[in-house]
């Protein structure tokens, strides 16, 4: 049985402004959503399941706090060699009718986590995966792709390797909400952490990153421990909810709540596209969302 409830969550501080005007001159045509993906990287670990969490400059959409990843882009479309499911299987796993747009939301996932964490899900074969990117020729890669001035398709075919797309699973989909300024359509991705790699802050980018206790985090998420942590002006005494947008600790709650990665990743969901919207609740301006109360992967047991 499909339970469901609805949640509340703060509107960011950065979009106070865009949701009062919202409410205020009346509904306007939306933006039109730009697509995103996202990798939730995921972990076993003495405590727990861990995710790899990270601090975002600007205005991100995907939260001031949140999983590796960023927008579709251009070059998404160059070819690559392909190992897994097929772009027309991607469609169907991503709720899309067009394999052409599944097909950018795996590259860009995969990407962005390359990008942003030196994690690379690519090898020579449909069976193998490269070991130890930590080699400073990884990191002048990825700086290579966030400045633009190689394209990831031009990383793989230089070293030879093709995409392990059976080494990421679709979580959800999540449209902004329409007031935003900057709308996107998010895929949602899991991965576990390959053997032999690591993930590390891009060199001329990164702030803070760690592996993080799902579960703790979701007990913690009523004080400002996270953000004290990242010690960012942004980040300094607030607390999960105003550092994270509702699919970043949505997604925590579900993986605190597993039994481990292999039941998280394993767990059989339908892809389920959330569309939050602006609501007002004793006279403050908040975002609402319909979600499961349903565990994945069944419930973790204490450690």
């Amino acid at each position: 049985m499909n339970r469901s409830s609805t949640r509340l969550f703060p509107v960011p501080e950065e979009q106070q402004g865009a949701a009062r005007s919202w409410i205020d001159h009346g509904e306007r045509t939306p933006m039109k959503p730009r697509p995103a993906s996202s990798v939730v990287l995921i972990r076993d670990a003495p405590v727990g399941t861990e995710v790899y969490l990270s601090y975002r400059r600007g205005e991100s959409p995907l939260g001031v706090v949140a999983f590796p990843g960023g927008s579709v882009e251009e070059n998404d479309d160059e070819p690559v060699t392909w190992y897994g499911p097929s772009p027309a299987h991607w469609a169907t796993a991503l709720a899309t009718d067009d394999h052409h747009v599944a097909r950018r939301f795996v590259i860009a996932a995969i990407r962005e986590l390359f990008e942003e964490t030196g994690v690379l899900l690519a090898g020579p074969d449909a069976s193998s995966l490269v070991e130890g990117t930590r080699h400073p020729q990884w990191m002048e890669a990825r700086e290579a792709i966030a400045a633009g001035d190689r394209t990831f398709a031009e990383i793989l075919a230089k070293r030879g390797l093709g995409l392990r797309t059976d080494l990421i699973k679709p979580l959800s989909a999540w449209l902004s909400p329409d007031f935003a300024h900057r709308r996107f359509d998010t895929r949602y991705f899991a991965a576990a952490q390959p053997v032999n790699q690591e993930p590390t802050l891009l060199a001329s980018k990164g702030v803070w990153g760690q592996w993080r206790w799902s579960a703790e985090e979701i007990m913690q998420r009523n004080t400002t421990s996270l953000g004290d942590e990242v010690n960012q002006p942004n980040t300094v005494g607030r607390g999960l909810s105003e550092l994270t947008v509702p699919a970043v600790e949505l997604i925590l709650e579900k993986i605190g709540s597993s039994r481990g990665c292999i039941a998280y990743l394993s767990h059989k969901r339908p892809m389920k596209v959330f569309s939050p919207r602006l609501v007002e609740a004793e006279g403050e301006t908040k975002i609402e969302v319909e979600c499961s109360t349903a565990t994945e992967g069944s419930e973790q047991r204490g450690r």
